[in-house]
Protein backbone atom coordinates (compact mmCIF):
# COMPACT_ATOMS: atom_id res chain seq x y z
CA UNK A 1 0.00 0.00 0.00
CA UNK A 2 1.45 3.50 -0.42
CA UNK A 3 1.15 6.01 1.70
CA UNK A 4 -0.92 9.04 1.75
CA UNK A 5 -0.67 12.23 3.63
CA UNK A 6 -4.13 12.06 5.76
CA UNK A 7 -3.73 15.57 7.26
CA UNK A 8 -2.38 18.70 7.93
CA UNK A 9 -2.64 21.02 10.89
CA UNK A 10 -0.29 23.84 12.22
CA UNK A 11 -1.38 26.08 15.54
CA UNK A 12 -0.57 29.85 15.38
CA UNK A 13 0.85 30.01 18.54
CA UNK A 14 1.89 27.16 21.56
CA UNK A 15 -1.02 26.19 23.15
CA UNK A 16 -4.01 27.59 20.31
CA UNK A 17 -5.83 24.93 19.11
CA UNK A 18 -4.52 22.72 15.68
CA UNK A 19 -6.27 24.10 12.74
CA UNK A 20 -7.01 21.95 9.95
CA UNK A 21 -5.78 22.49 6.30
CA UNK A 22 -6.58 21.04 3.04
CA UNK A 23 -2.96 21.94 1.46
CA UNK A 24 -0.03 23.93 2.86
CA UNK A 25 2.90 25.82 2.16
CA UNK A 26 6.19 24.03 3.17
CA UNK A 27 9.27 26.93 3.45
CA UNK A 28 12.76 24.87 3.37
CA UNK A 29 14.61 25.25 6.55
CA UNK A 30 11.61 26.76 8.71
CA UNK A 31 8.32 25.06 8.21
CA UNK A 32 4.48 25.31 6.97
CA UNK A 33 3.50 28.48 6.89
CA UNK A 34 1.38 29.73 9.32
CA UNK A 35 2.71 27.55 12.09
CA UNK A 36 3.74 28.86 15.74
CA UNK A 37 7.20 27.29 14.63
CA UNK A 38 7.95 29.23 11.91
CA UNK A 39 6.38 32.53 13.99
CA UNK A 40 8.80 30.93 16.54
CA UNK A 41 6.16 31.12 19.25
CA UNK A 42 6.25 27.12 19.86
CA UNK A 43 6.38 25.85 23.36
CA UNK A 44 9.55 24.84 22.59
CA UNK A 45 11.05 27.68 20.59
CA UNK A 46 13.23 28.87 22.65
CA UNK A 47 15.04 25.57 22.97
CA UNK A 48 14.69 24.41 18.99
CA UNK A 49 17.66 22.91 17.52
CA UNK A 50 17.20 23.77 13.50
CA UNK A 51 16.00 21.90 11.80
CA UNK A 52 14.14 19.69 14.69
CA UNK A 53 11.11 21.78 14.65
CA UNK A 54 10.15 22.97 10.82
CA UNK A 55 7.79 19.67 10.57
CA UNK A 56 6.46 17.09 12.78
CA UNK A 57 4.37 13.27 11.50
CA UNK A 58 2.36 10.94 12.97
CA UNK A 59 1.06 7.92 11.52
CA UNK A 60 -3.08 7.71 11.80
CA UNK A 61 -2.49 3.81 12.52
CA UNK A 62 -0.66 4.33 16.13
CA UNK A 63 -3.94 7.03 17.08
CA UNK A 64 -5.76 3.98 16.16
CA UNK A 65 -3.76 1.85 18.09
CA UNK A 66 -3.40 3.94 21.06
CA UNK A 67 -7.47 4.78 21.39
CA UNK A 68 -7.80 0.89 21.21
CA UNK A 69 -5.55 0.13 23.71
CA UNK A 70 -6.61 3.14 26.31
CA UNK A 71 -10.09 3.20 24.98
CA UNK A 72 -9.62 6.85 24.48
CA UNK A 73 -11.01 8.49 21.80
CA UNK A 74 -8.17 10.77 20.59
CA UNK A 75 -8.19 12.74 17.32
CA UNK A 76 -5.37 13.38 15.13
CA UNK A 77 -4.92 17.06 15.68
CA UNK A 78 -4.80 16.55 19.67
CA UNK A 79 -1.35 15.01 19.30
CA UNK A 80 -0.19 18.09 18.01
CA UNK A 81 1.65 17.28 14.95
CA UNK A 82 1.64 18.89 11.93
CA UNK A 83 0.94 16.08 9.11
CA UNK A 84 -0.87 12.71 9.91
CA UNK A 85 0.03 9.98 7.28
CA UNK A 86 -1.31 6.58 6.45
CA UNK A 87 0.65 3.67 5.33
CA UNK A 88 3.74 4.23 5.72
CA UNK A 89 6.03 3.16 8.66
CA UNK A 90 7.65 6.80 9.75
CA UNK A 91 10.40 5.12 12.48
CA UNK A 92 11.86 3.53 8.64
CA UNK A 93 12.36 7.09 7.77
CA UNK A 94 14.88 8.59 10.04
CA UNK A 95 17.76 9.80 8.10
CA UNK A 96 15.49 9.36 4.75
CA UNK A 97 14.63 11.71 2.02
CA UNK A 98 10.91 11.27 0.92
CA UNK A 99 8.72 13.52 -0.93
CA UNK A 100 4.80 14.34 0.14
CA UNK A 101 3.37 16.01 -3.14
CA UNK A 102 5.61 19.22 -4.24
CA UNK A 103 7.63 19.25 -0.96
CA UNK A 104 10.92 17.27 -0.40
CA UNK A 105 11.56 15.83 3.97
CA UNK A 106 14.21 14.48 5.45
CA UNK A 107 13.14 12.67 8.69
CA UNK A 108 15.62 13.47 11.43
CA UNK A 109 14.74 11.66 14.42
CA UNK A 110 11.57 10.37 16.25
CA UNK A 111 8.88 12.39 17.67
CA UNK A 112 8.59 11.27 21.42
CA UNK A 113 5.92 11.92 23.58
CA UNK A 114 6.62 14.69 26.27
CA UNK A 115 4.93 16.23 29.42
CA UNK A 116 3.63 18.74 27.69
CA UNK A 117 1.75 16.27 25.66
CA UNK A 118 0.79 14.38 28.33
CA UNK A 119 -0.43 17.63 30.43
CA UNK A 120 -2.54 18.75 27.25
CA UNK A 121 -3.72 15.04 26.92
CA UNK A 122 -3.39 12.31 29.30
CA UNK A 123 -0.10 10.49 31.00
CA UNK A 124 -1.19 7.53 28.98
CA UNK A 125 0.72 9.32 26.03
CA UNK A 126 4.21 8.68 27.93
CA UNK A 127 3.77 5.12 28.30
CA UNK A 128 1.70 3.97 25.04
CA UNK A 129 3.36 5.66 22.55
CA UNK A 130 6.98 6.01 22.99
CA UNK A 131 8.91 5.38 19.69
CA UNK A 132 5.24 5.61 18.25
CA UNK A 133 4.51 9.32 18.62
CA UNK A 134 5.91 10.45 14.88
CA UNK A 135 8.85 12.02 13.41
CA UNK A 136 10.37 14.85 13.31
CA UNK A 137 11.80 16.35 9.50
CA UNK A 138 13.57 19.08 7.92
CA UNK A 139 12.36 20.45 5.06
CA UNK A 140 15.03 20.46 2.26
CA UNK A 141 12.94 21.45 -0.84
CA UNK A 142 9.97 23.81 -0.17
CA UNK A 143 6.61 24.03 -1.95
CA UNK A 144 2.70 22.83 -1.62
CA UNK A 145 1.46 19.43 -0.39
CA UNK A 146 -2.17 18.69 -0.02
CA UNK A 147 -4.26 15.85 2.18
CA UNK A 148 -3.94 13.04 -0.30
CA UNK A 149 -0.71 13.20 -1.85
CA UNK A 150 1.21 10.59 -2.36
CA UNK A 151 4.18 9.45 0.05
CA UNK A 152 7.34 8.61 -1.69
CA UNK A 153 11.23 8.11 -1.16
CA UNK A 154 13.12 10.04 -3.06
CA UNK A 155 14.00 7.65 -5.15
CA UNK A 156 10.45 8.18 -6.65
CA UNK A 157 9.00 4.85 -5.18
CA UNK A 158 6.38 4.56 -2.98
CA UNK A 159 6.45 3.80 0.84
Amino acid sequence: MMGTLSGIFIAEAAGAPMQSLARAEFIAGSGIAGDRYVAGTGTFSPKAKPPSQEVTLVEAEQIDEFNAATGSAMRPEDLRRNLITRGVRLNDLVGVEFSIGGVVLKGIRLCEPCSYLAGLTSDAVLKNLVHRAGLRAAIVSGGVASVGDPIATATAHPI
